[in-house]
């Protein structure tokens, strides 16, 4: 990544963390940067004590080898389960939730957007409701050959990264 889209990453997920905290209806630990971590994570403990978080990052991005890649964020809950989280003392943990897990690729333009829809789609998750609020941009889900549908990508961003390869 170029220094101009390390510095967006950056400013995207600290506006998207500290607003996802202040939405939830529940604590939420923002872990800054460090050498053992790829990048700040938020997370949070569900209603059965299972540790949950969202890491948002560069998909694709424009570097000195290829100026002209596409810029993509994407936004990954629960995934990549085995990265080291720190609890804090004396706080309950059944582990992480190795259940449930979402990706949702978008430009960068369109990921603040999306916010009240993720917070609705946790809180509904959680509850075990339905996700009532409709998504800020059309999207497409991926369909695994097995398991459930949590991958999705906005229109925008799949036809961007598709005019790339082409």
């Amino acid at each position: 990544m170029n220094p101009e889209v390390k510095h967006i990453v950056s400013e995207l997920r600290r506006e998207f963390y500290s607003d996802f905290a202040a939405a939830m209806n529940m604590p939420v630990m923002i872990t800054g940067t460090s050498y053992s971590s790829n990048s700040p994570i938020a997370s949070w403990m569900d209603q059965r004590q299972r540790l949950n978080y969202v890491n948002v990052y560069a998909y694709t991005a424009p570097d000195e080898f290829v100026p002209f890649r596409p810029f993509i964020l994407r936004l990954a809950i629960n995934k990549s389960a085995g990265r080291v989280m720190m609890l804090k003392k004396g706080q309950v943990c059944r582990g992480l939730n190795l259940v449930w897990d979402f990706e949702l690729t978008v430009l960068p333009r369109e990921i603040l957007d999306f916010l009240p829809w993720i917070v609705s789609l946790v809180e509904a998750h959680d509850k075990g409701s339905p996700l009532l609020l409709s998504p800020p941009h059309s999207f497409e889900l991926e369909v695994p050959e097995i398991g459930f549908y949590n991958n999705a990508w906005t229109q925008k961003a799949w036809l961007l990264a598709n005019s790339a390869i082409s």
